[in-house]
């Protein structure tokens, strides 16, 4: 069998790099000056990369205007993600943000039975409280639920995606998946410049007094981690390939707790973590 057809290469691939990508994402934001300046720098080095390998990939684009008016809308909405999820990466440490970034297959199933009509399944909403209840696990300290505003950031960053996902299913499947890929960074990397009036001398600061090696790898991994899950996805079952590849949240907390010292509430997390990649599975199944 070609490895690059096998849906458990790129599964394992995915979470390799997505693990890589939030560690060095989080030490990216030690020196942060410009959240908005260094999201821009991250998501333009993503472009290059997936342009890079467009070539290794079928080259297809869609016919119908449609697709590219509901890929238009949740580019809108990954923007706003991608730069609200540099201040809360900045705030809170890799391995929560692995697991608070899990609320949005719960949001997507709400929307489902809100908006698409789809039908109440029991264990898919468990599944979907399971993870609710494994963030509050998580920062629910003495007796308080405690909540910063890097976690409401986070949560707002996760409906956001929610809706970007909900308008954008399976629009990928119609582009060359690298190009698409390079689409949903390079453009909400001018919408972040143009709304928040960055200048290019500040992005050309952020670059230049980052750590080129940290950037470069965040970069690179952002793009090639959602190829390497999106053709996983075109290869196989959802509902084989997300329970496997929720185990990210377990590669954070022991890649976290090795590298960046993140032992605080070491036992919540291994918890609250299985509980997630438990819930991935009631709600895939």
């Amino acid at each position: 069998m070609n490895l690059l057809d096998n849906w458990g290469f790129y599964v394992v691939l995915y979470i390799v790099l997505s693990t890589i990508f939030t560690q060095f994402y989080k030490i990216s934001t030690k020196n942060l000056n410009n959240a908005g300046a260094l999201t821009v720098v991250l998501e333009m080095i993503g472009v290059i990369a997936a342009l890079l390998i467009c070539p290794f990939f079928a080259i297809k684009f869609p016919s119908d205007i449609k697709v590219y008016a509901f890929l238009g809308l949740s580019i809108i909405f990954y923007a706003i993600t991608d730069r609200v999820n540099t201040t809360v990466r900045s705030g809170i440490e890799a391995s929560t943000f692995s697991m608070l970034k899990q609320l949005s297959t719960t949001f997507m199933i709400l929307a489902g039975i809100a908006f698409a009509k789809e039908d109440f399944i029991l264990h898919k909403f468990i599944g979907a409280m399971l993870i609710i209840f494994s963030n509050v696990f998580i920062f629910y300290r003495k007796g308080q639920f405690k909540m910063n505003r890097y976690i409401w950031l986070g949560v707002l960053a996760n409906i956001a995606y929610t809706i970007a996902l909900f308008l954008d299913v399976n629009i990928s499947d119609n582009f060359n998946l690298p190009f698409y890929v390079a689409l949903t960074l390079g453009i909400p990397a001018f919408l972040i410049c143009f709304v928040e009036r960055i200048k290019f001398s500040e992005i050309k600061n952020e670059f230049k007094k980052a750590d080129k090696k940290v950037i470069f790898t965040t970069g690179i991994t952002w793009s090639l981690s959602i190829i390497a899950i999106l053709r996983a996805y075109q290869l196989q079952n959802v509902s084989i390939v997300a329970p496997i590849g929720s185990l990210t949240v377990i590669s954070n907390v022991v890649v976290g707790y090795l590298f960046l010292n993140e032992k605080d509430n070491l036992l919540r997390k291994i918890i609250a973590g299985i509980l997630i990649v438990i819930s991935i599975v009631l709600i895939k199944i």
